[in-house]
């Protein structure tokens, strides 16, 4: 059953932690340690050098279930990808090896069942594994090379969104078999009800972890990618602009007055209009305007215009 409280930055860390046990999970995922007494969650991430407002970001969701479209442009994606990573290390390198161990001391090794059953564990985490694997592998190079700036061609979030499918079916079919297969006598018994906990938990787990991936990660990437395109498409345009006007041939007033009417929205008729002149007249110009700037949308002379001072920014519908 999920708390619908909302925890907030000036709530105390205890308190959040009293109401709910397995976020101490999560804690050694955002690198925070314990011993912060009774400080709020804004004072134990600033102490720790974890972004606050992401912190709250995952633990609201993982409780609760609550998402924001709007967090996407505040959450720190550093910080994010810091709990995916360390996430990764905390299944990978001591949940599942301290799971096999339990089952390994719950099953008896001379049942030729019980060996089957460890074997399907096995295949479990092999599965797992690769999956994590992929990721460390593909995704959080390109998303870091995102934050230094660059952009990938061949790769993108979505590649990896299309493809991040179900990984506990294996898991599921694994706690089936050993509640309704495998008899046990009372010890056995007791040992494979610890195991089995542990499965769930560790279902519950990596669901919970697969949608912070669909529902906090992704958005916050595409975003990003978002950012990096428009960031590559204004730097281009201002250095052809510059390119052109350092090198090519000069516009004239009247070019110049045409470029104010195009990108005021005028029709080729009501620059005639405006400017006293026939329409083929205007014609020439945009003809001449393209071959001299070498730019051809609206968009790219409205840059224009602005960088050159010809139009205020204000003035235009972006």
């Amino acid at each position: 059953m999920r708390n619908h409280k909302m925890y907030e930055a000036d709530d105390k860390m205890i308190t959040l932690i009293s109401d709910n046990y397995n976020i101490l999970e999560s804690l050694g995922r955002f690198g925070i340690n314990l011993g912060f007494g009774d400080k709020t969650v804004r004072e134990v991430c600033e102490d720790q050098k974890v972004d606050t407002y992401t912190f709250l970001a995952i633990v609201n969701f993982s409780i609760n279930g609550y998402r924001n479209s709007d967090d996407n442009g505040r959450l720190s994606v550093p910080t994010l990808l810091l709990y995916l990573k360390e996430s990764h290390v905390y299944y990978l390198d001591f949940q599942l090896p301290a799971i096999r161990k339990e089952l390994i001391e719950a099953l008896d090794e001379d049942d030729n069942l019980a060996r089957l059953i460890l074997k399907l564990y096995d295949a479990y985490a092999r599965e797992i594994r690769t999956h994590m694997k992929y990721e460390e592998q593909n995704v959080f190079p390109y998303v870091d090379k995102l934050l230094r700036g660059e952009l990938e061609d061949d790769y993108d979030i979505e590649t990896f969104s299309k493809h991040h499918g179900q990984t506990t079916l294996k898991l599921r079919e694994l706690k089936n078999i050993i509640i309704k297969y495998l008899p046990s006598d009372a010890l056995r018994n007791n040992k494979l009800m610890a195991v089995l906990t542990d499965l769930y938990k560790s279902e519950q787990w990596l669901g919970q972890h697969a949608e912070v991936e669909d529902y906090i990660f992704v958005p916050a990437i595409r975003r990003l990618e978002r950012l990096k395109k428009q960031n590559d498409v204004s730097i281009k345009i201002s250095r052809m602009i510059s390119h052109n006007t350092e090198s090519g041939e000069a516009l004239s007033e009247r070019e110049r007055e045409v470029i104010v009417s195009v990108v005021q929205g005028m029709s080729n008729k009501e620059i005639a209009d405006h400017l006293c002149i026939s329409i083929n007249t205007v014609i020439t110009h945009r003809r001449n305007i393209v071959r001299k700037l070498q730019i051809h949308s609206v968009a790219g002379l409205t840059i224009y215009a602005i960088v050159n001072n010809l139009v205020d920014i204000s003035a235009v519908k972006l």
